[in-house]
């Protein structure tokens, strides 16, 4: 069987760090005393491995009369891909392991992952109060995502979110942006020069209005041009359009032109999270993954809240949307229990309080269940029992979309694998820096992404 390479690219900056808790167990998938015995495969960071390693521990007790054991190993995102590649080529796939939308349809034609429809109806058990969005994500017909049978269920569901840091606006004298009102982008210039500083008085700017992660935040410029990477099929680059070009126009203006950015040489010295941790910029984006650690004082010791981003043309404020699932190995000797333990993982309403914060007040995520998270999870964060900004609507606008805001998986999602837009990102530097203009770099790097692209069909074809 053929193997197609498999990229979870939107995911890559959620999870970072982890440790092996376990190596897999018993491939017979049961222990000595016949029991069933499951091996998971998960990456996650360090907070997340103690919450989620507690919750499989619970569901093991719950079914201690039919399962012996749940071996389970964490790994570091960076590994997983790697490690779970290695598991593919050798036909030995734990039984619970992850799978990305971008991944299914090559999970699924590849024979890898077992379909959970026939399982969740005959076990009686509804996805209908799961957000739905995201659960069609995980979706195949046999040609596209979207719609047909479903393959995993939900891990979560992220939005990258923009933050503020209070304290800078309080210095400056200036109002906060309004939650339900984005700035516009000369609106957000004006107020970036305003934040422009240099504190200490030696001549140089050491305090910044943004900072911009090329990869994740120039997709909600473009978005906002009503421009895209790619065409509604995902099979043709579309950087070459007016909408497109001004849009990264209009990006690297806020370093080149307004110089409220740090430039590319800063940034390589001190990286844009860095310097947002550090107090040195006021505005940076906040996934959902990030709340947690943005309000630990020690990790983040400013006063912060969410925010949208600017928009551009269509007057909209966009960002992307990201989530993971848990899937079932067709290899799998124990099909059953395995979906039984994804379904907990998922859908557990006590599993949800947890990993939201209502049980532990530290929110890793927000609940899968749409109406513990407009509901429970908003009510714990306005009574103060989840440490969370006061303006958490921002996710749910971004989520739901609005007339303002809207949220959507970057293009990468829906393509056999991201190396096309990785020739992008990495040169695009080469015009934030000055020393390309937009027009050649769309003329140069274009060609190169369409050949990428039409490669990465052809191999799935």
């Amino acid at each position: 069987m053929k193997l197609k390479k498999v990229v979870a690219l939107f995911l890559a900056v959620t999870m970072l760090g982890g440790v092996l808790l376990t190596g897999c167990g018993s491939k017979e998938g049961q222990t000595a005393d016949g029991k069933k015995s499951l091996d998971v495969f998960l990456y996650l960071n360090d907070h997340e491995s103690e919450i989620y390693k507690n919750m499989i521990d619970k569901f093991q007790q719950e079914h201690a009369d039919t399962i012996g054991e749940i071996n389970l190993q964490i790994t570091t995102q960076e590994e997983y891909l790697t490690t779970l590649t290695g598991m593919m080529t050798a036909g030995s796939l734990p039984d619970v392991f992850y799978v990305g939308p971008e991944s299914v349809k090559q999970f699924v034609d590849n024979g890898y992952i077992e379909d959970l429809t026939p399982y969740l109806e005959e076990k009686g058990i509804s996805t209908d109060g799961l957000m739905q969005d995201v659960l069609n994500s995980y979706r195949y017909d046999g040609t596209a995502t979207g719609s047909g049978d479903l393959y995993a269920l939900p891990k979560d569901s992220s939005v990258f979110a923009y933050a503020y840091n209070k304290d800078l606006f309080d210095e400056a004298g200036l109002e906060y942006p309004d939650p339900e009102d984005p700035y516009t982008y000369d609106e957000f210039v004006e107020v970036c020069k305003k934040l422009t500083k240099d504190t200490d008085g030696d001549g140089e700017i050491d305090q910044w209005g943004a900072g911009f992660a090329n990869a994740f935040m120039l997709y909600q410029f473009v978005w906002s041009n009503g421009a895209s990477f790619l065409s509604d099929d995902y099979k043709t680059v579309t950087i070459d359009t007016p909408e497109f070009k001004e849009a990264l126009q209009k990006y690297v203006d806020l370093t080149l032109v307004h110089k409220v950015t740090p430039t590319v040489e800063q940034d390589a010295s001190l990286g844009v999270y860095q310097r947002w941790l550090a107090g040195q910029e006021a505005f940076y984006a906040c996934g959902t993954w990030d709340v947690a650690a943005f309000m630990d004082p020690e990790t983040f010791p400013y006063n912060w809240d969410l925010c949208l981003f600017p928009t551009l043309s269509t007057g909209k404020s966009m960002t992307y949307l990201g989530t993971v699932g848990y899937c079932v190995s067709a290899d799998s000797e124990n099909k059953e229990e395995a979906v039984d333990l994804i379904n907990y993982l998922s859908t557990d309403a006590d599993g949800q309080r947890e990993v939201s914060g209502i049980t532990t007040g530290n929110s890793i995520q927000i609940p899968n269940i749409v109406e513990l998270a407009e509901g429970e999870f908003l009510d714990a964060i306005a009574d103060g029992t989840v440490k969370y900004p006061s303006n958490a609507n921002v996710i749910f606008n971004y989520m739901n979309g609005t007339d303002f805001c809207g949220g959507r998986f970057m293009e990468s999602t829906y393509t056999p694998n991201a190396e096309w837009i990785n020739l992008f990102f990495e040169s695009v530097d080469k015009v934030k820096n000055g020393s390309t203009s937009v027009d050649d770099f769309i003329a140069e790097i274009a060609p190169q992404m369409q050949a990428s692209l039409d490669e990465a069909w052809d191999s799935v074809s």
